[in-house]
């Protein structure tokens, strides 16, 4: 794992703290203390990101953003605890590092800004598919808990054909960040990194 994915992840770790257990059904009033209270904690990261310039205030109000739409899934996921919210919650930190993230690419130029941006793109592939995966994988084990063994047989072979396609995602979006790299070079040894990259993420 390549120093930008370990920061991608601790965006989105950073993003997601909320105080709230996931699980604990939550009482009508509360639930509506804490929609109050997250949108008062939007409001106040916003006015501070307004004393800030250029892509610093970008970058402040992204993750004011982010926070935001992972605070409400989050919400959500408590007061509803199903397999479907918290996928759901899974998504708003994806979404939320890979905004943070593109913020940050601006700060660059040229080739480094165009490996970071697919970086990023990268990073965004691989939460989203798994993401799907644990989802499927969680619905699989519930239609399993549910059902006879040939359901169970039917779950489990549908989870397998999810994680093949999240795979797939992940190694196109890796193939894409390392033929951006091979930009930084010309002729035969450009040529060579690409016909390398092909290879090792398995691409015609």
């Amino acid at each position: 794992m390549n120093k930008f994915t370990l920061s991608m992840l601790s965006v989105a770790v950073c993003l997601a703290v909320s105080p709230l257990a996931v699980g604990a059904v939550m009482a009508k009033a509360d639930y509506k203390a804490a929609k109050a209270d997250i949108s008062a904690r939007y409001k106040a990261d916003q006015a501070a990101c307004a004393g800030m310039t250029g892509n610093v205030k970008d970058i402040c109000s992204a993750e004011a953003t982010g926070r935001e739409k992972i605070a409400y899934a989050e919400l959500i996921a408590t007061n509803e605890p199903t397999s479907r919210h918290r996928y759901d919650v899974r998504l708003a930190q994806a979404d939320a590092a890979y905004a943070v993230a593109i913020e940050k690419c601006d700060d660059l130029s040229g080739n480094a800004k165009d490996v970071c941006v697919k970086e990023a793109k990268a990073a965004y592939v691989t939460a989203k598919a798994d993401a799907k995966v644990a989802n499927k994988t969680s619905e699989a084990k519930t239609t399993a808990r549910e059902k006879s063994t040939d359901a169970n047989t039917a779950a489990q072979a549908k989870v397998l054909d999810v994680r093949k396609d999240a795979d797939a995602d992940k190694r196109d979006a890796a193939y894409a960040v390392a033929k951006e790299k091979c930009d930084a070079f010309a002729g035969d040894v450009k040529a060579t990194c690409i016909k390398d990259a092909k290879t090792r993420y398995g691409q015609s």
